[in-house]
């Protein structure tokens, strides 16, 4: 099998910038931001990350708050984070070096079982398994696998697979011939079994109902009631201390009591958008508000033309956006403001 699957990938493999370079940390950091998010969205953000962040020295030596900014637009900042301190500890402990004992690699915050395979295969060429979503629905339907890949049997029999499966030498390549075969042939519903190059090894009963998992969680509605406060030429912003967007900067939250308030006063929003966060879709509605008479902590005044450089959350950016377009008519500040889709990673 391994040949015509190689043979193709040579042909067929696309042309991601992470795959011109093969580094521990290029490929630790095309990793991370992955997990969770579409190729399509990566590929931007990582060109500009590496360039202002070119290894692992450039990224420990950097405050947070610019580590978070470049982040900004793809979600799950502990990502970044992890990333980040990930970087400290390599310059750290390991003099720059990024390890290469897979054990080592896995003890790095934010390293799963998953991203320490990748950056040991692809980087090192190490006969080490990888398992994401594209490589479990390949392997269900290779072999006919008919219990669920999301199940401890069924995770236990995957990696197995994967680990039986790695070749002596060229085990990144075949690692990443799987992946591509799963992520632009083996695709989920709709696999293009004419154009597979290992269909004669494929033993799948109905390949387009496998792999088996447990139903989707269904998605909950939430609400986000925020306020916009203008004063002298500045907005208040709040910056967060929670696990979800710690350290970023967004509208501040109205209270339960202002809520009430506006309820009250049947008040109209400046607007209304919705954005989604795993398993739920929030709907953030934004009301203008008069400035407080005392800040608290985590709150400050910034100046319109120091926006662009604080790092907020996406849709708090977005939002930002147009109220300053419609309200003020500056130009809106000009950043990725994609929301990641879900790609099937760990």
């Amino acid at each position: 099998m391994h040949r015509p699957l190689l043979s193709w990938f040579k042909k067929n493999g696309r042309d991601l910038p992470w795959r011109r370079r093969r580094d521990p940390y290029a490929v630790l950091v095309s990793e991370m931001m992955l997990q969770q998010t579409q190729v399509v969205t990566v590929i931007d953000y990582f060109e500009r990350w590496v360039a202002r962040f070119p290894n692992f020295q450039e990224l420990a030596a950097a405050h947070e708050t610019d580590v978070l900014h470049a982040w900004q637009g793809l979600g799950y900042y502990s990502r970044a984070r992890n990333l980040h301190r990930t970087a400290k500890l390599v310059v750290e402990r390991h003099a720059g070096e990024f390890p290469r004992d897979l054990e080592t690699i896995r003890a790095l915050p934010g390293i799963g079982r998953y991203t320490a395979g990748a950056v040991s295969s692809f980087a090192f060429d190490h006969a080490t398994p990888v398992v994401d979503g594209n490589i479990a629905r390949v392997l269900a339907r290779l072999f006919n696998y008919r219990q669920r890949v999301d199940s401890g049997e069924g995770q236990k029999w995957v990696w197995q697979i994967s680990t039986e499966l790695q070749p002596k030498t060229g085990a990144g390549l075949f690692n990443e011939a799987l992946m591509e075969l799963g992520a632009t042939i083996c695709l989920p519903g709709r696999p293009k079994c004419a154009d597979c190059p290992v269909h004669s090894f494929c033993k799948a009963e109905g390949p387009e109902t496998l792999p088996l998992k447990k139903p989707r969680q269904k998605t909950v509605a939430m609400g986000e009631t925020c306020a916009w406060i203008f004063k002298n030429g500045q907005v208040l912003l709040e910056q967060q201390t929670g696990v979800r967007w710690h350290g970023l900067w967004k509208l501040p939250i109205l209270t339960e009591s202002s809520s009430s308030r506006i309820r009250e006063e049947t008040k109209s929003p400046l607007l209304s958008l919705d954005y989604p966060f795993t398993h739920h879709r929030v709907t953030l509605t934004v009301f203008a508000e008069s400035a407080p008479h005392s800040l608290t902590e985590n709150q400050e005044w910034f100046q319109i033309d120091q926006i662009e450089s604080v790092a907020m959350t996406a849709p708090h950016r977005r939002a930002l956006n147009r109220i300053m377009e419609e309200r003020l008519k500056v130009f809106p500040i000009q950043v990725e403001d994609a929301i990641p889709g879900v790609l099937e990673r760990d």
